[in-house]
């Protein structure tokens, strides 16, 4: 497996209070990982992120702020077509540092704050990286509406569906049509 050094924090050197890094992510970031086998392949794609992260090293914690802004393209869950939206969000994260030996068993108690080993020197934040700009991501991806209140999905697709005969009740093609997505 690559290491990724741009991602990787020498805390230990660091004076006690804030430190802020930033980082610049794009397709390649998450390409890497998925080849690396550290993630399934992500639904979105031409993304580019902005990372700052405040590291604020206190004795024996650390709290981490990730602020994210970017943009990536996504394909609409309702007509399939590809489009444009913006990631942004702020996340904290505590880091607490304890026994070698009580790492992997601290990590699986408490899924709220990160545990490192006394004996390391590095913070890779690469995995949080990836979780924090997937969170900004929302659940439902759907095309807007334009200032008429109109659907901006792909036409063609939403009169395709709508002519498709459902089994059972139509409550789907009722529904389409209450909203104007025909």
């Amino acid at each position: 497996m690559k290491h990724h050094r741009e991602f990787e924090i020498a805390f230990v050197g660091l004076k006690p209070g804030e430190h802020e890094y930033r980082f610049q992510i794009d397709d390649t970031f998450f390409d890497n990982l998925f080849q690396e086998g550290k993630i399934e392949k992500p639904e979105f794609h031409n993304s580019f992120v902005e990372i700052r992260m405040v590291l604020d090293k206190k004795s024996g914690t650390m709290l981490l702020r990730f602020f994210i802004s970017g943009k990536a393209t996504i394909p609409c869950d309702r007509c399939g077509d590809d489009f444009e939206i913006t990631l942004w969000d702020e996340f904290e994260l505590l880091v607490k540092t304890v026994d070698d030996d009580l790492v992997e068993k601290s990590n699986q108690e408490d899924a709220e704050v990160a545990y490192i080993g006394r004996s390391e020197s590095l913070l890779d934040v690469s995995m949080w990286l990836f979780e924090f700009v997937t969170l900004c991501i929302p659940i439902q991806h759907v095309h807007g509406e334009d200032e008429h209140g109109n659907s901006l999905c792909n036409a063609e697709v939403l009169k395709y569906l709508l002519n498709q005969p459902l089994e059972g009740n139509n409550s789907l093609q009722e529904q389409l049509k209450k909203n104007n997505l025909s």
